[in-house]
């Protein structure tokens, strides 16, 4: 099995600096990347929430190669600096030695293309796997169009693929500013921003910009929901709503739209740094659950490092990419310095250089936002509103704890079993919640039902937000096809007897 000195997920922002300092430094650097994402996994919304708004040419995995690579120009700069750079490759998993586990020869990735999977080791690693969108449903959110910021960035900048035309944005935030501008170059009318808040929360000048623009704001409404065929959303109904964010009677207003894209918040990626068993935290300022780390973004676990978004997202960074690219400079150069390529003195005048740069940033908490967002959506929209759509588990059900509708599963046991009964045994568990429901369980892996799911059980059970521990995670943390899985064909002897494994085994012994 190879061994790469250092490894670096995810060429963003902060990925390809920590790549380029580090190689800079005398490191032999891997550079690893999922995009160009194959259209099987877009149609999933993995990673990113892309609502099924992509043109066929996703399919094309040399044009969307070309276009990645020309929409990253930090790519180029990292392969001069003779960085290895590997897109299209998945990592599924991140394995090391625990107290309960010591069989490994040494920390593993499992990485995958589309074709195969394989193992490799490690003896640095730097994650920088970004964030993903928050996502909140609505009635009609399961139609074609509804997708979250970053999978709208994606397919408007570095695809090339959006099929949107009329694009409605929730979040007046620094993320849903900027988005409805991407979305306007890109040729996409953007017909409203719509936010639960009274007032725009995002940068003043950028929304003179976008009013300058003809682009409506809606302050203190909501999304009542969006109405289309199975070609996909064709409008919305807004509702305006109350300072207790109940929706205003005879307030109603429908707007054709194709597209509604949550720019209401990120969540940071933090799928391999828990595999991985790093010390991790609540900060609602940066999005949630995110590592523990310090000045130099060295994580709890010796020789683990993180840097961007997946360090902790806030709003301010939208605007200022130096944040993420300070970040990962910082994290290659501690990796550089921990394998020996630097020396302590020349790596301590290099990081005062870097931190001299720094961009000042004052994150806020953002959950009490996000909060808001759901209170109104569920006040507009009702409780038999999907809270998790792959598994087809409503708000209701989720807090009834209800299992999965298509067992079909009727007992007078189970009609008394709710959230409220659930909390005399202990305090609410996500992970628990999902193993009586199914919620987060589908192919999307729960990556749009998260945050609402653990909102609206916090506001059940009277718990604070900060309590609720996040659903834990699995490898493989990104879906795989069986053939990538294991890439080989079946024997003769599995093809003649494979009926066996499905028959009971006293028939089969006689």
């Amino acid at each position: 099995m190879e061994t790469k000195p250092l490894v670096v997920v995810g060429a963003g922002t902060a990925g390809t600096a920590a790549a380029i300092e580090a190689a800079r430094a005398g490191v032999q650097v891997t550079l690893i990347d999922e995009n160009p994402i194959g259209a099987s996994m877009m149609a999933m919304d993995v990673p990113q929430f892309f609502g099924r708004r992509t043109m066929d040419t996703v399919s094309d995995k040399d044009v969307m190669l070309q276009r990645v690579t020309a929409a990253n120009g930090a790519l180029a700069e990292a392969e001069a600096a003779g960085v290895e750079v590997q897109l299209g490759t998945c990592v599924w998993g991140a394995f090391r030695n625990t107290d309960t586990s010591r069989k490994l020869d040494g920390p593993q990735l499992g990485l995958a293309d589309d074709k195969q999977s394989w193992v490799v080791k490690y003896d640095r690693l730097i994650v920088a796997a970004g964030a993903r969108d928050l996502n909140f449903s609505f009635a009609g959110s399961d139609l074609a169009g509804a997708m979250g910021a970053n999978g709208a960035h994606a397919l408007l900048s570095r695809y090339q693929a959006s099929t949107s035309r009329r694009m409605i944005i929730l979040g007046s935030g620094n993320l849903g500013l900027t988005t409805a501008r991407m979305a306007l170059h890109s040729g996409v009318e953007v017909v409203a921003i719509v936010d639960v808040s009274p007032s725009v929360r995002g940068d003043g000048s950028l929304l003179q910009e976008l009013r300058q623009n003809g682009v409506d704001v809606h302050n203190s409404h909501t999304l009542r929901e969006a109405v289309g065929s199975e070609d996909g959303i064709e409008s919305v109904v807004l509702v305006a709503v109350d300072e207790s964010n109940e929706p205003v009677s005879g307030s109603e207003k429908t707007i054709a739209a194709d597209t509604v894209c949550q720019a209401i918040g990120l969540v940071p990626n933090i799928e391999l740094l828990s595999l991985l068993d790093c010390e991790i935290s609540f900060k609602s300022e940066l999005g949630g659950y995110v590592p523990d780390h310090d000045e130099r973004m060295r994580t709890s676990v010796e020789g683990v490092f993180v840097a961007g978004d997946v360090a902790g997202f806030h709003d301010g960074m939208v605007l200022s990419p130096e944040i993420a690219r300070n970040q990962g400079r910082l994290a290659g150069l501690a990796a550089a310095e921990s394998l020996g390529a630097i020396d302590e003195t020349a790596a301590l005048a290099r990081r005062t250089e870097i931190q001299a740069e720094a961009v000042a940033a004052q994150p806020v908490s953002v959950h009490s936002a996000w909060n808001e967002w759901l209170q109104s959506l569920v006040n507009a929209g009702g409780l038999d509103v999907f809270a998790c759509e792959c598994e087809e588990v409503t708000r209701a059900e989720l807090i009834e704890l209800q299992p999965p509708r298509y067992l079909n599963w009727q007992s007078e046991q189970m009609s008394l079993r709710s959230l409220q009964t659930q909390l005399q045994d202990g305090p609410v568990n996500p992970d628990q919640v999902r193993r009586l429901t199914r919620v987060g369980m589908g192919e999307c892996q729960g990556r749009r039902c998260r945050e609402q799911a653990s909102l609206l059980l916090a506001a059940e059970s009277g718990a604070n937000i900060a309590d609720v521990p996040f659903m834990s995670y699995r490898p493989p943390v990104r879906p795989l096809p069986l053939k990538v899985m294991w890439p080989h064909d079946e024997t003769e002897e599995m093809r003649e007897n494979w009926v066996k494994w499905f028959v009971p085994v006293s028939r089969v012994l006689g």
